[in-house]
């Protein structure tokens, strides 16, 4: 019995030094335990390698039983967890800066564009993120890092193991977790003076109008058109800026809907929603891993050039990034008469 823990302690060391996932490990463990199981079944007490396992198939479906218990009240601890709504800061951290805080952002603050006074509007800024996902993920950790006082995000998915390849603000032991947890966990260690305010939910059309009314600006990174073109009612609605991005395989697109700037909306540039099958998913069409990161950066480079005022932001234009060829253009966009939601009623 002590050899088999002996090879079985052996392998869990080897793969930790490999650093191999826990999905390789178990697995062989699984086996091992499996056919020592078989051994003690199969072959006659006498045998020698049945003595040398244990002599008995009962001890070991006793400790595999505990064993279960033990990782079943463990997992299930954890999925409670998971589930518990995790209030963010209640206060919001406003006033002066501290002198980490000016250590902190002083590249921001040497930027002509940005400045003290820029980097002080950040920080009194409240952006709504919508979705967590491979959009959100990179935009979020640059909000953060840039010292963006208050930042929302709302999404009502779970980890799981095929983000990882893209949304990499989530950790493979974040698998199961929601989605805005995980995200506002990784946003706090990244900047402890930025206030999160995880919501783990579906942003519906009860929702929307109380939500996004307190906030500031709206980045939209989610990956169906009932949730953009509600997002893009209420911002409109509401005198909210915009930012929406979206990407397929190798190419992105990003654009700043405006409406006090009097740009086209979202619904102007899609008034339909695409049959079913001609704009598939990332799950469906797939997508590359690092273009998320580029577009989602962009987003949030686009936040800071709205709230500080630097630069032109994107407003009636669309930047098209190309991955897979090296290649970026930009298109104009122009208002509908007959949009619902902006156009000539």
């Amino acid at each position: 019995m002590l050899l088999v823990l002996g090879i079985c302690a052996s392998v869990w060391g080897l793969g930790r030094v490999l650093k191999l996932p826990n999905q390789v490990i178990w697995p062989i463990l699984g086996l091992i335990y499996l056919a020592v199981i078989s051994v003690n079944l199969v072959l006659p007490p006498e045998n020698g390698l049945r003595v040398a396992t244990g002599g008995s198939a009962a001890l070991w479906l006793m400790l595999g039983g505990a064993g279960a218990l033990v990782l079943g009240y463990v997992r299930g601890l954890k999925w409670l967890k998971s589930r518990v709504q995790k209030p963010g800061p209640v206060v919001e951290r406003h006033g002066p800066f501290s002198e980490t805080e000016l250590n902190r952002y002083a590249r921001h603050i040497v930027l002509r564009e940005v400045g003290g006074p820029g980097q002080k509007r950040l920080k009194d800024a409240r952006v709504l993120v919508v979705g967590a996902g491979g959009l959100g993920s990179p935009a979020l950790l640059y909000l953060a890092a840039a010292g963006v006082g208050t930042i929302g995000v709302i999404d009502d998915d779970t980890v799981e193991n095929s983000n990882l390849q893209r949304q990499v603000i989530h950790k493979d032991q974040s698998i199961g977790m929601p989605k805005v947890h995980s995200a506002a966990e990784e946003m706090r260690a990244q900047n402890p003076f930025v206030t999160v305010l995880p919501y783990a939910k579906r942003l519906t059309e009860e929702l929307a109008s109380e939500l996004i009314a307190d906030f500031d600006i709206v980045l939209d990174g989610t990956d169906n058109f009932d949730t953009r073109y509600l997002v893009n009612r209420i911002c409109f609605e509401l005198g909210k800026p915009l930012i929406s991005g979206a990407l397929s395989q190798w190419e992105g697109q990003l654009t700043v809907f405006d409406p006090k700037g009097n740009t086209p909306c979202y619904q102007c540039v899609f008034p339909e929603a695409p049959a079913p099958g001609l704009a598939p998913n990332c799950a469906e069409a797939g997508v590359i891993g690092p273009l998320p990161g580029v577009i989602g950066a962009m987003m949030a480079g686009e936040a800071i050039k709205v709230i500080t005022g630097a630069g032109a932001a994107l407003r009636g234009e669309m930047l098209i990034y190309d991955a897979l060829y090296g290649e970026s253009r930009k298109i104009t966009l122009k208002q509908r008469a007959d949009c619902p939601v902006c156009g000539d009623k």
